[in-house]
């Protein structure tokens, strides 16, 4: 199979298909935030009722208060996040008892909390190892999950972890020389005081990829595919730059010389100045880029495809020197280009990767998509400007191998959009490319059916749009800190009904 067909294929002959954009955190639970537990296998239940092939998530990487709960914002580009497992599971297989689960139990809708789900999660998780510590040594399913992660990536996460606590969870460039600078013997003495509070974080993992891993499992035998997220820098307080300081460019005091970012946009007129360290391609090229292939291939044994975030770094970055407030005055710097996608082939014949192209595309860009044959997305709320006659976000631009989307977790939801961000001439564009007058209650049934009779052979769209949702249910607004990736459905919302419409219209334009 190569690249083209990779997107929208499944085990049937049916080349197109549709999905859902939901992540994790936003399905209900009784545990403040969603998770994979039984809500999750209720939901693929709907996906497969609905006829959807497809279910797209943001990363599963641990996120944090600190971090702004931001899925692309992580410790580890390779860990699990806590926070996503399902105490019920954990009671059902015997790590825990059902009385402790039931304890300081939080609302079951309404948005997610992640404080609040922190610290049940902490409590409950660390009287599951309390009551399975003692039989590590003998548990087959630890063991095993052990020799196959340690070196690939655990061992140096749970030992960042347990120096995170022990330095009161400052960066960690901030720790004392020894430490952040890796020194072995100190790492070595530190690693035998806290060997408890590492064998826990080994143990929380296993539990995090237990799950996930039954979770997939039984996505597969109901037919539904998982297309999974891989932001492209790693966060800078985090096990990945700890590890490998020299693939990034840092100073002398391990701080980053210049951070990543985008220029002026769609999203803020100012740019976004995101703080992540950016890579030093040269040094990642004389490894064959092993630090970039391990972690895809970590990511593929979790996903059956995976997005490639900010797609357009690889053929060329935006650096901004690190004392700048703004992007206004960041550069654009070459990329590894072709040499890393001809490595990756290498790795992964078949190139199951989607690329997120979206923001300022050059010529580059597109020419390295195509070159490799990887789909590219195209977004209906970026499409009705003054040049919709050529723009490739309209329907009648698209092509084959590509992926249609309503918006993403970046944007506002369709209703909430037409309501307060589309106007004038551009709604007027609308309504003739539509064919028909439109309303607030109306637009986004009227995108979903654009997407849905769009040539890209995939239609994505976040589950907020296909029930008509406001802004008020928006995932993410770059460039704000506060009041993100904390939208939750509820179960009521997901019904029998709902499943039974999108099934027929995705039925009637060939995606079931």
């Amino acid at each position: 199979m190569n690249a083209n067909n990779l997107i929208a294929s499944t085990k049937s002959p049916i080349s197109r298909a549709s999905g859902i954009l939901l992540h994790v955190t936003s399905l209900p639970s009784n545990y403040g935030i969603g998770d994979l537990g039984p809500a999750a296998y209720a939901f693929v239940d709907f996906l497969a009722q609905a006829g959807q092939k497809y279910w797209q998530i943001l990363p599963l990487n641990p996120t944090a208060t600190v971090l702004g709960n931001s899925p692309y914002s992580s410790f580890s580009g390779f860990a699990g996040n806590p926070l996503l497992i399902s105490p019920e599971i954990l009671a059902r297989e015997g790590f825990c008892r059902l009385c402790d689960i039931q304890e300081d139990a939080l609302p079951e809708s309404g948005p997610a909390d992640y404080e609040k789900t922190a610290k049940y999660k902490e409590n409950l998780l660390g009287k599951a190892f309390e009551a399975q510590s003692a039989n590590l040594e003998d548990h087959a399913g630890f063991q095993k999950f052990l020799a196959r992660e340690n070196e690939r990536w655990l061992d140096a996460f749970a030992l960042f972890k347990s120096l995170k606590k022990r330095f009161d969870g400052v960066p960690w460039s901030e720790w004392p020389p020894a430490f952040r600078d890796r020194d072995a013997a100190e790492l070595e003495a530190h690693a035998v005081k806290a060997a408890q509070d590492i064998l826990r974080e080994k143990f929380i993992q296993y539990l995090f990829f237990r799950q996930w891993a039954d979770l997939r499992k039984y996505c597969s035998e109901k037919g539904v595919r998982i297309i999974g997220d891989l932001p492209f820098y790693p966060t800078c307080d985090s096990a990945d730059v700890w590890e490998n300081k020299e693939l990034f460019k840092l100073d002398k005091n391990q701080c980053p010389m210049v951070v990543a970012g985008v220029p002026p946009d769609y999203f803020s007129a100012t740019g976004q100045c995101w703080g992540n360290p950016v890579y030093q391609w040269d040094v990642l090229q004389r490894s064959g880029y092993n630090w970039w292939m391990r972690r895809i291939r970590h990511n593929l044994e979790m996903f059956d495809v995976l997005r490639l975030d900010h797609f357009r770094g690889f053929a060329g970055h935006f650096e901004i020197q690190a004392l700048e407030k703004t992007a206004r005055g960041g550069n654009w710097v070459q990329g590894p280009g072709e040499d890393f996608f001809h490595a990756l082939a290498k790795h992964f014949p078949n190139l199951p990767f989607l690329a997120e192209d979206l923001g300022h595309i050059t010529k580059d860009v597109v020419a390295l998509r195509r070159k490799f044959g990887l789909p590219g997305m195209r977004v209906l709320q970026f499409s009705f400007g003054e040049d919709i006659a050529e723009n490739t976000n309209a329907p009648h631009n698209h092509s084959e191998n590509s992926v249609v989307y309503t918006g993403t977790h970046d944007n506002n939801t369709v209703k909430g959009w037409y309501q307060s961000e589309i106007t004038g001439k551009d709604k007027q564009r609308l309504e003739l490319y539509l064919g028909h007058a439109t309303n607030e209650d109306q637009i986004a049934a009227d995108l979903v059916r654009l997407g849905m009779v769009s040539p890209a052979r995939t239609a994505i769209f976040p589950l907020q749009d296909i029930l008509g949702l406001a802004e008020d249910a928006r995932m993410n607004t770059p460039s704000t800190a506060r009041g993100n990736w904390s939208w939750r459905v509820s179960r009521d919302q997901l019904s029998p009904e709902t499943a039974a419409k999108l099934k027929e219209i995705s039925r009637l334009f060939g995606r079931v």
